[in-house]
């Protein structure tokens, strides 16, 4: 691992996003641990979320886009962050995010900020992947606003786990083979367990290998 990556870890748990115990995610199913961006909450934390998002996509994307894109709602604050670090570091990065509804009144559309132009090379920013249903609802978005091309989607935590039965890749593989499109995660839930070490009770951990060896995925 990097260092930006283990800094990311014990961030996350420091601010409460990453927290362990017994939870229902939105798919319904039981897990042992917990990624909620909604924790992050003040502008200092903001600005380590959006360098630790920027040092990922330095790694993954280098010069692979041409615009940010953040889905309503919690991409809205993670791609202005992004673009903020880059910013920092002297890179002038663009970004959009959508409504939920469109406007009918004033500019209008669906979109705000960066107005999409055929050919761009859009970098979807997103918090968690689990299914892939919002990254299902936001390429129609985009293709309707240009004819974009999907650079690529970034998330914070990259659960490892299936997005159904049928399928024996992760879920952020699976949406990126849909949609013909590389992924990367800040840190994976394997580097999470290995870099929190004894930091783990040993519940914890038998409850996570137990989720894993139940939902995790079995090819790349």
């Amino acid at each position: 691992m990097h260092d930006y990556q283990r800094n990311f870890i014990d961030f996350m748990v420091e601010v409460g996003v990453l927290t362990f115990g017994d939870f229902t995610t939105k798919s319904g199913r039981k897990t042992p641990y917990f990624v909620n961006t909604g924790k992050y909450r003040s502008g200092v934390q903001l600005a380590k979320l959006g360098r630790a998002y920027a040092d990922a996509i330095e790694r993954s994307f280098p010069d692979g886009f041409d615009v940010l894109f953040g889905p309503a709602y919690k991409g809205i604050p993670l791609v202005v962050a992004v673009a903020m670090a880059f910013a920092e570091r002297g890179r002038e990065v663009e970004f959009c995010f959508n409504r939920k509804e469109a406007k009918d009144h004033g500019e209008g559309g669906l979109l705000v900020g960066r107005k999409l132009q055929n050919g761009d090379r859009v970098l979807i920013v997103e918090d968690v992947t689990t299914a892939g249903t919002s990254i299902r609802e936001t390429v129609p978005i985009l293709r309707a606003a240009a004819d974009i091309r999907l650079a690529g989607l970034v998330v914070s935590v990259d659960r490892q786990e299936r997005a159904s039965d049928a399928s024996t890749r992760t879920a952020l593989a699976d949406v990126g083979a849909e949609f013909a499109m590389p992924t990367a995660a800040i840190v994976n839930i394997d580097e999470v367990v290995a870099h929190l070490g004894a930091r783990l009770t040993d519940a914890d951990r038998a409850r996570i290998a137990a989720y894993r060896a139940q939902y995790g995925a079995t090819a790349v």
